[in-house]
């Protein structure tokens, strides 16, 4: 079933991203989906540690937010360069996390956290609220809100707003975050 949904996630991903236009030079444009920052939702989840972590635990700082589950291929490709991100930018002012959408802890400690031994928080957002929360409202509507943005990867500035959005692209898929880490830099 899962598979399945992935599929059609992929699907309907690439049929959106085959009617982008390339741009004067005839290369692929951006794969960011904020033309200006937005307001970042609020949220408030467990991580793997029992802590409840919340955005405002970040005001001040760069955050890196990639939301996932443990049977995404995508998800699992990007989770070394995340872990390598976080490495690369300690020190910068840049934080890192991972939110895990409707997943039992165990789970995600095993196939992610040990698996591609991430240093950074994982968060366990159980009934997919807050994945939800982060959905463009006129990407997918056929999905619930919170499957759109699986494999997705965010930039939150300092100030609480959205820099930048990626939702899965297959054709496009960028595991080593050339994109994100982009603008991440443009910012710093």
């Amino acid at each position: 079933m899962k598979l399945l949904l992935l599929l059609s996630v992929l699907f309907i991903l690439n049929c959106k991203e085959s009617g982008r236009k390339a741009n004067a030079s005839g290369s692929e444009q951006s794969t960011n989906l904020v033309e200006r920052p937005i307001k970042s939702p609020n949220f408030s989840l467990a991580s793997l540690d029992d802590v409840i972590v919340s955005l405002d635990h970040y005001k001040g700082k760069f955050l890196v937010i990639h939301i996932a589950t443990t049977w995404c291929p995508f998800c699992n490709a990007e989770a070394p360069y995340l872990e390598k991100l976080f490495q690369d930018y300690q020190g910068k002012n840049v934080e890192v996390l991972l939110i895990d959408v409707k997943e039992p802890k165990e789970l995600v400690k095993e196939k992610l956290q040990r698996k591609y031994n991430l240093t950074f928080p994982i968060l366990l957002d159980i009934d997919g609220d807050v994945a939800a929360s982060f959905a463009p409202k006129d990407v997918l509507p056929d999905l619930s809100r919170d499957e759109v943005m699986l494999a997705s990867n965010l930039l939150i500035d300092p100030d609480g707003n959205i820099q930048f959005m990626s939702l899965l692209d297959s054709k496009n898929f960028d595991a080593e975050l050339h994109h994100l880490k982009s603008k991440l830099d443009e910012l710093l």
